[in-house]
């Protein structure tokens, strides 16, 4: 890695500490002068990549010293910033000087001291060389062309925005700005490969670091900015030797993303621009993200969301949209949260069922889907507070008469009717019953389907089952172990039917949380028979 030179010339011991304590830690290799003397002798020695060069030195001023410097050939392209409590007054003198690029006024904080060494050296060269041959000096660095896409979040949000150039396999830039801040994300082929933030300070970011993570914490004053320094160069550089691991780096990029992602949804996006001509910076394209939106809100939510316990609602349920052309498989999601995807359907499922189906904690699998709340993949419903009832029954006047009760807002029965053994075991596998009401067969005694057949026990310790029968003067006994069972005979009314369900004693899976054999176990146990 190359580290860039600072020759620093000044009298003062207090400046030279704390210059040489501030650059230091930003990863200049900085040499002290105290003296106008001791600064001429060591500049041919050293050919420093910039000079900060203190206006009042004893004896002598900072432009007899610059202007002796630049006069040796080896030291002529050498950029200065000059630094002085007298301002405007002193700078007067260095205005016909090429290599004097900036100013640092006395007295200065370590953020502004970092920032002007670092935007001389950006740019010192291209000073020097375009003021000592005549030339015009551009006004912004690697400037940006128009943007392909602008707009405010007036009428777009930040999510749609980053779906349409999901989807659109854009490459480029994606520009938002905040109220103070201004955030920007690298994409390629519509996935997000970096997010990087000037105005966010390393500091905010460091302090919601995992445990993991915290030795790597001064690596975000170069993973932070926009990747175009040569600082950022050298960092590259240790990761091709292999000094550093890409894997632990990309950890970081990751969390990196996914703290300034959440900043942007926790405040008020005010507008966005789109630049499809800018490239991802050397260290971006060494340890690329690859992730979608999603991807990035779940990290978020995991590990920057709140810390006061969360609130999770017993009446709510979670429900999947439409992805919207999303491919999970370039999503960057990990295999569990994929996991806790496919449980999801259009029936909303309980925070606490979806999390013992997944093995995730409680608090894991909410903050999971929080993230795919806010990326729309996922919506919060009501779940029905009433009692759900799966009902077999292949007569259709009584299938048709069951799904009009059910369908029945003035009562408190929700649910499914089918009308065969495979409608039954898909949709018990599908979502577990907090009722069962089935219809009864056989020609000697009255038995449940075959797959429930010889579990009535194991069932009854978690579902409470009513018997549809055959109309009372042709109906055969109920097996002995239906025989405490209630039982509806066809033709049944609707009140009939009513009068049965109410009676039917509280369900034990209500809460979403079995008590006894899982209604899928006792399908599949039935089948294996």
């Amino acid at each position: 890695m190359s580290t860039q030179t600072v020759l620093v010339i000044d009298d003062s011991s207090t400046i030279r500490k704390m210059v040489d304590s501030h650059l230091s830690q930003a990863g200049y290799r900085v040499v002290l002068a105290p003296t106008a003397e001791k600064g001429l002798e060591l500049a041919p020695q050293l050919i420093p990549d910039i000079i900060l060069l203190d206006h009042q030195l004893p004896g002598t001023t900072g432009i007899e010293v610059c202007k002796k410097i630049i006069a040796m050939p080896e030291c002529r392209s050498i950029p200065f910033v000059v630094s002085s409590t007298l301002r405007k007054q002193a700078y007067v003198e260095y205005m016909d000087v090429a290599n004097v690029v900036d100013s640092l006024p006395k007295p200065f904080k370590p953020e502004l001291l970092k920032i002007t060494i670092a935007n001389a050296l950006e740019v010192g060269a291209m000073i020097v060389s375009s003021q000592s041959d005549g030339t015009a000096v551009p006004e912004v660095v690697e400037e940006v062309s128009d943007s392909s896409l602008s707009g405010d979040f007036s009428w777009v949000s930040l999510r749609e925005v980053l779906d349409f150039l999901n989807n659109g396999n854009k490459h480029g830039v994606l520009e938002v700005e905040l109220e103070h801040d201004r955030v920007w994300f690298y994409l390629d082929q519509g996935r997000i490969q970096a997010v990087v933030s000037s105005s966010v300070t390393p500091e905010a970011v460091a302090t919601k670091l995992p445990e993991s993570l915290k030795e790597l914490a001064p690596v975000l004053r170069f993973t932070m900015s926009s990747g175009f320094n040569s600082q950022v160069d050298g960092f590259v550089e240790l990761l091709d030797r292999k000094v550093l691991d890409p894997r632990l780096l990309r950890t970081l990029l990751r969390f990196q993303a996914a703290y300034l992602t959440w900043q942007c949804f926790e405040k008020t996006p005010i507008a966005f621009s789109f630049s499809a001509s800018r490239e991802l910076p050397a260290l971006f394209r060494r340890t690329p993200l690859q992730s979608s939106l999603a991807g990035i809100l779940v990290e978020a939510s995991m590990s920057c969301g709140n810390d006061e316990n969360t609130s999770i609602e017993e009446n709510k349920g979670w429900i999947r949209r439409g992805l919207r052309g999303q491919n999970l498989d370039r999503s960057g999601l990990g295999a569990k949260q994929l996991q806790l995807l496919t449980h999801l359907g259009t029936e909303p499922i309980a925070t606490e069922l979806l999390a013992e189906k997944v093995d995730l904690s409680l608090e894991e699998t909410y903050r999971c889907l929080e993230g795919f709340r806010i990326a729309d993949w996922v919506d919060v419903q009501t779940v029905a507070s009433g009692r759900n009832l799966v009902a077999l029954e292949s007569n259709p006047e009584g299938s048709s008469l069951l799904r009009e009760i059910l369908a029945d807002s003035s009562n408190p029965w929700s649910g499914k009717v089918v009308r065969d053994e495979f409608g039954l075991q898909l949709l018990v596998n599908r979502k577990a019953a907090d009722y069962l009401l089935v219809e009864v067969t056989g020609e000697d005694e009255l038995r449940l389907p075959k797959c429930l057949e010889g579990k009535v026990a194991e069932l009854l310790a978690t579902t409470p089952i009513g018997l549809i029968a055959p109309e009372e003067g042709n109906c055969p006994p109920l097996a002995a172990e239906l025989s405490e069972l209630l039982v509806i005979h066809r033709p049944y009314s609707y009140d009939e039917v009513l009068d049965v369900l109410n009676l039917l004693p509280e369900s034990k899976t209500s809460s979403g949380k079995s008590s006894g054999l899982d209604m899928g176990e006792l399908l599949s146990m039935g089948e294996s028979k």
